[in-house]
């Protein structure tokens, strides 16, 4: 899998949100997609990380920006997350890795020496043309919305 770079096309994709609607790029025609990738609801730098864009979801939405969050869990716990923290905005299920894949984002990891495949903290900013206008990888949860906002 190639790497991608800013001004490439950006790979399209669908999957269900929490509520099961399928939601494609292609939805998103003509508008700046904020697009993160996170590892797992509910827990400490995911949810540091979700409530800042929640946070700033006005700003964003001021800039003409859409925020979708993607991790592989399930819509049933995608709903308890958006609902325990106010999220204003989508969280697609990547259960099966292919958006994670098409951005290269499902990597090898280690825990306490323990190696397996899991999602990297990424966001990739895709712009009203479809291509990659920015591309963060492996972010810090608390200052990382600052970033992306400042940088749209």
């Amino acid at each position: 899998m190639s790497e991608l770079t800013v001004g490439a096309k950006a790979p399209a994709f669908s999957a269900p949100d929490q509520s099961g609607k399928t939601v494609s790029l292609a939805d998103f025609k003509g508008k700046t997609v904020v697009l993160y990738f996170y590892p797992k609801d509910d827990t400490p730098g995911c949810t540091v990380e979700a409530c800042s864009f929640r946070d700033e979801h006005a700003a964003f939405k001021k800039k003409g920006a859409v925020i979708l969050g993607v991790s592989p869990d399930p819509a049933k716990s995608h709903v308890k997350f958006i609902e325990k923290f106010s999220l204003p905005f989508p969280l697609l299920s990547d259960a099966d890795h292919k958006i994670a894949l098409a951005y290269n984002v499902w990597v090898e990891k280690s825990m306490y020496g323990r190696k397996y495949m899991g999602m990297e903290r990424s966001t990739f900013v895709i712009g009203p043309n479809g291509k990659l206008k920015d591309i963060y990888r492996k972010v810090k949860p608390a200052e990382h919305t600052t970033e992306v906002l400042t940088g749209l």
